[in-house]
C-alpha cells in the first residue's frame, strides 16, 4: 500500500487530465479514490487546449467553470483561413455557439486546466500518490489490482488513465498506436512577442494548407499567445527514425502566407510532438478494469476533443455509479475496495455501452477532418469552395459534438449528413 494507509473504492492509474477528472467525479459521488501517478509531481506539459460546450457544461456541474473561465479566454470566433493565400474560408460565431448550447467555448493553457482539477481533487480529499509506475493489472474477488514495483493497489474498480501507450489496453486489444506521419510544434509566448504581427487575439484562427496547418489563439486573458504548427513529415513517410525535425518544419511552410511564416520563428524548436492515434475499439472494460481517456480513445487533434472526451468519460461513469448506488449508499467501511451499494458491474457495463460508440465517431471524424484540412491542388479548391458556401449559423457538423453528453446509446444524437459509420467529408 503506497497511499495514506486507508482502503479505497477506486484506484485511478494516471494523474493527467483524464485521471484527475475521474477521481474528482467519483469522489463527488461519495467514493474513496486513490490516484497513482508515475511522475515525481503532478503536472502537465504542452500549451493551449480548446474546450467546447460539451465539456464546459460538465465543468459547470462540477462547480469549476468560473475558475476555468478566470484562467482562460472566451474567444469570439473560430476563423478558418487558407494557409497559402490567407483567404477567410468560414467562421464559427462562438457567442452564438454559447447561446445555442448553453455553455461557452473556451481556450485555456493545459497546465491551468490540470491545475484546476488537481486543486479540486485536493479539496475533495482524493488520495494523490506520486512516483508509482504501474506495470500490470489483475482481477480480484469483487475488484481489481494495479501492480507496481512497490506492491499492489486494490479497489472495487481500477480505472486505467495511462495514456496513448496504455499498459491496461493490452487486456483488451493487441493493437498498437497508429502514426499519422504528422508532427506538431507548439509555442506559447508572452503576447508582446506577437503584438507587431498580424494576429487576431479575440479569435481562434486555423490556417489550413497542403499537408500542413497553423493554429493561433490567445491564452490567459490575452497575456500569452499560443501557436501550433502541424505538418506531414517526408522522413516519416520514408520510414526514417529521425522525423519531424526543425528543418522539416521550415520546409513544410515555405509556400504559406506571410502571417503564417511570421509566426514560425516563435515556435519551440527543442521539442515536437509526433501525432499518433489508435483505431477505435468497442470494448473498454475487462472485469473490474476499465480504460478511460487516451488509454481508450487517443484522437488526432483536429476536432480539439482529446481532453474533452476524457472529462466526458469521467462524468458518464460517475453518473452511472450514482444511478446504480443502492439504499445502503456510498462507500462501505471495512473491506478493501468495497462499495456496498454500488453495482459496479452494471455501472461499468452502462459506461461501456455508450462511450466507445461516441468516441468511435470522434476518432474517425478527426481523421477525416485532418484529410480535409490538408488537401492540395483541385481538392484544395473544392474544399475552399465548400467552406466559403457555409452559412455562419450552420451547425450541422457540430450539433452531434457540442450538445449534452449522452449517458445511453439512445441519447446519442444523429450524425452530420454523409456519416454512415465513417465520415463522408473528403
Amino acid at each position: 500500500m503506497v497511499g495514506n494507509g486507508r482502503d479505497v473504492d477506486v484506484v485511478v492509474v494516471g494523474g493527467g487530465i483524464g485521471g484527475l477528472a475521474n477521481a474528482l467525479a467519483l469522489t463527488r459521488k461519495g467514493l474513496r479514490v486513490r490516484v497513482l501517478e508515475q511522475a515525481h509531481e503532478f503536472g502537465e506539459v504542452g500549451a493551449g487546449l480548446q474546450i467546447a460546450p460539451n465539456c464546459t457544461r460538465i465543468l459547470d456541474r462540477w462547480g469549476l467553470l468560473d475558475e476555468v473561465t478566470s484562467l482562460g479566454v472566451l474567444p469570439e470566433s473560430i476563423v478558418m483561413r487558407d494557409a497559402i493565400d490567407g483567404e477567410v474560408l468560414t467562421r464559427l460565431d462562438l457567442r452564438d455557439v454559447e447561446r445555442r448550447y448553453g455553455f461557452p467555448y473556451l481556450v485555456i493553457h493545459r497546465s491551468d486546466l490540470h491545475g484546476t482539477l488537481l486543486r479540486a481533487c485536493r479539496r475533495a480529499g482524493v488520495d494523490l500518490v506520486n512516483d508509482v509506475t504501474v506495470t500490470g493489472y489483475e482481477q480480484a474477488a469483487d475488484g481489481a489490482v494495479a501492480v507496481h514495483a512497490g506492491g499492489r493497489e486494490r479497489g472495487a474498480v481500477v480505472l486505467a488513465a495511462d495514456g496513448l501507450r496504455s499498459v491496461a489496453r493490452r487486456l483488451l486489444s493487441d493493437d498498437e498506436p497508429v502514426s499519422s506521419a504528422y508532427v506538431a510544434y507548439r509555442g506559447a509566448v508572452p503576447f508582446e512577442q506577437v503584438a507587431r504581427l498580424d494576429v487576431q487575439p479575440k479569435d481562434v484562427v486555423v490556417h489550413v494548407g497542403p499537408r500542413c496547418h497553423f493554429v493561433q489563439y490567445a491564452l490567459r486573458h490575452g497575456e500569452m499567445f499560443n501557436q501550433v504548427a502541424v505538418f506531414e513529415s517526408p522522413k516519416a513517410l520514408a520510414g526514417e527514425e529521425d522525423w519531424g525535425t526543425p528543418d522539416e518544419l521550415d520546409a513544410a511552410f515555405t509556400a504559406t502566407s506571410e502571417q503564417v511564416r511570421a509566426g514560425l520563428p516563435l515556435m519551440w524548436r527543442d521539442r515536437w510532438w509526433r501525432m499518433f492515434d489508435r483505431d477505435p475499439i468497442d470494448d473498454w472494460v475487462r472485469g473490474r478494469v476499465a480504460l478511460t481517456g487516451d488509454a481508450a480513445h487517443p484522437p488526432l487533434q483536429y476536432l480539439a476533443q482529446g481532453a474533452v472526451m476524457a472529462i466526458e468519460d469521467a462524468w458518464v461513469l460517475s453518473e452511472h455509479v450514482a444511478r446504480l448506488t443502492g439504499p445502503t449508499g456510498g462507500p462501505a467501511g471495512g473491506t478493501t475496495g468495497g462499495t456496498a451499494g454500488v453495482d459496479w458491474d452494471a455501472a461499468l457495463a452502462a459506461y461501456n455501452a455508450v462511450r466507445p460508440l461516441h468516441c468511435r465517431r470522434v476518432l474517425t471524424t478527426a481523421r477525416a477532418w485532418g484529410r480535409l484540412w490538408h488537401h492540395d491542388g483541385e481538392r484544395r479548391e473544392w474544399r475552399n469552395a465548400v467552406l466559403r458556401e457555409r452559412d455562419v449559423h450552420d451547425y450541422a457538423y457540430v450539433d452531434w459534438l457540442f450538445g449534452p453528453t449522452a449517458l445511453t446509446p439512445g441519447e446519442l444524437p444523429p450524425m452530420f449528413p454523409g456519416y454512415d459509420g465513417e465520415p463522408a467529408l473528403t
